[in-house]
This record gives structure tokens, C-alpha cells and sequence, in this order.
């Protein structure tokens, strides 16, 4: 766990409204990071889906993704011990 401390000027009335809404705790704002750090994996997502759509390249069958995802946790079992 790492403690930050943070300083944020924000206008009064907003300030007011996330203290009441209980949103300037420490909890709070971690999920607010956490929220806003999904949404941004997500759109980065999608730029890449759309590279991938404008490269024409075959989408993968069933048995090749169960293949990728059998070899990405056979490499982290092994990596465990």
C-alpha cells in the first residue's frame, strides 16, 4: 500500500457537494482512480480494435483463443513454482 498526500483547489461549491457526497476519502477516491483508470484501458481497447479491423486481419477460431489462453496460465503456474 502507498500513502500519497495529495493537494486539490477545487471550487467551493464542488468541494462542498464531494465532501457531502463522500467522496474525499481515501476510499472514494481510490475507486475514482480505479473507475477512471478502466475507462481509459477500455478506450485504448478500442483504438487498438479499430487498427486491428482496419489491418483485414482473420479473426482467431475458438480453439486458437483456448489455445492462447492454455498457454498463458500453463507459463503462470510455472512462473509460481
Amino acid at each position: 500500500m502507498t500513502t500519497l498526500e495529495l493537494k486539490v483547489t477545487l471550487p467551493d461549491d464542488l468541494a462542498q457537494q464531494a465532501k457531502s457526497a463522500g467522496l474525499l476519502t481515501g476510499e472514494a477516491i481510490g475507486l475514482l482512480l480505479a473507475e477512471a483508470l478502466r475507462r481509459d484501458a477500455g478506450r485504448r481497447l478500442l483504438e487498438v480494435m479499430k487498427v486491428l479491423h482496419s489491418q483485414d486481419i482473420a479473426p482467431m477460431s475458438e480453439e486458437e483463443i483456448q489455445a492462447e489462453v492454455d498457454a498463458v496460465r500453463a507459463e503462470r503456474r510455472a512462473n509460481r513454482h
